[in-house]
């Protein structure tokens, strides 16, 4: 193992990573204004962990999810896959690679076509591709239902005779058809009842295991982060603010924006001791963000050099990152 090399554990790693949108034109139709979207995003992901992706609506995660499959099409950067730049693959190469990279979407009913039968939106992705013949698809679509926990005669239904935990269970099998090696999950149970969150949760940690999977986990809730996630990193404004292991963030946030998230958890302050931190003012438009740190209009922490100067996702302890200049003192 000492001669392993240690990029062979990074499934996906992103470099620089920029989406933004043009929301003006100027003189002769050029763009002048631009929604940054994800800007200046760079971490990986390894083999086989959870990595969660928490902040507030608005704060680019979709988008970067939807930037990494190349779903969006980033103003510049690099999204590496196995050694491979997504981003500058042609069509032909990245259908292929396709097949190792799948999502669930956080809507399981608008996500699904409610003209398809489920056997058919299972299979959709295996007809794509023109990997199987019939009686194989046939027996991929009908070990998929079981191993997501559905029965054999909803193969034959349509999405809008089933629950929202059922719903979703159909798109995490349409997810798995192909066999990837990493999904981006976006949000996959904000939109189902707390009962079936657990349900949803405990299967993809069990479908991890049995499919050797890679997730980025995207949310807004803490304690499902904390819950499923091995490393989170937390988003601001478009750019990743604080990255640990879930541990060490829940247990020693070192950016003031985590350390308002987490006082936010609901029961956090009997169980924590930490105060609730409440924010003044809303976040920054993405369209004309602060100089500066992005968190400085709402952060009680803030100095002169906070409006001057950009703070770098810097490494404060063993792999805990923090983008504030004063990580070191919190």
């Amino acid at each position: 193992m000492s001669n392993a090399d240690p990029a062979d554990d990074v499934l996906l790693e992103l470099r620089n990573l920029r989406t933004w949108y043009p929301a003006g034109l100027g003189v002769l139709g050029r763009d002048t204004e631009w929604i940054k979207a994800v800007d200046d995003v760079s971490f990986t992901i390894r083999r086989g962990e959870t990595f969660g992706l928490v902040g507030e609506s608005g704060c680019g995660k979709t988008t970067l999810g939807r930037s990494i499959l190349r779903l969006e099409r980033p103003r510049s950067g690099e999204v590496i896959f196995e050694r491979e730049d997504v981003l500058s693959m042609p069509p032909g190469r990245l259908k292929q690679v396709r097949r190792d990279m799948q999502a669930i979407f956080q809507d399981p009913h608008g996500s699904l076509d409610p003209r398809m039968k489920v056997r058919d939106l299972i299979a959709e992705g295996l007809v794509v591709q023109g990997k199987m013949r019939r009686d194989e698809r046939d027996a991929r679509v009908t070990e998929l239902v079981d191993v997501v926990g559905l029965r054999r005669e909803h193969l034959d239904r349509y999405p809008h005779e089933f629950s929202g935990g059922q719903r979703q269970r159909i798109g995490i099998a349409r997810a798995l058809a192909l066999r990837p090696k990493f999904v981006v999950a976006d949000e996959p149970v904000s939109a189902l009842d707390l009962s079936v969150q657990s349900q949803v949760l405990n299967l993809l940690s069990d479908l991890q295991v049995e499919f050797g999977l890679t997730y980025l986990f995207i949310a807004h809730d803490l304690s499902v982060v904390e819950y499923i996630s091995d490393r989170v990193g937390v988003m601001y404004l478009g750019r990743i603010v604080e990255l640990a292991s879930a541990e060490a963030l829940y247990d020693d946030p070192r950016m003031p924006y985590t350390q308002a998230l987490l006082s936010a958890i609901p029961g956090s302050e009997q169980a924590t001791g930490r105060k609730r931190i409440i924010l003044s003012g809303d976040v920054p438009s993405p369209l004309n963000p602060p100089s500066g740190c992005p968190f400085r209009t709402r952060c009680w922490l803030a100095q002169d050099i906070c409006r001057e100067i950009v703070p770098p996702l810097r490494e404060v302890k063993t792999d805990h990152f923090a983008a504030c200049h004063f990580a070191d003192e919190i």
